[in-house]
């Protein structure tokens, strides 16, 4: 891996997450709500499956 590389990925994550506000503001606005609303148990639950899954995505794509 090199240093271009990892520019890359973080340029598309930041691609990725500007979409949905983007698109959707309201309904953005409104999932932000929600996830405040969530205990912080249940948001560290989601975030490690967030993470489990793009590993997976990752070695399944980079091998």
């Amino acid at each position: 891996m090199n240093w271009a590389d990892l520019w890359a990925a973080l340029a598309l994550v930041l691609i990725l997450e500007g979409l949905i506000p983007f698109a959707s503001p309201g309904g953005y606005r409104n999932m932000v709500q929600q996830m405040a609303a969530m205990p912080e148990k249940t948001l560290r639950s989601v975030g490690l499956v967030l993470i489990f899954c793009g590993l997976v995505l990752l070695l399944l794509v980079r091998g």
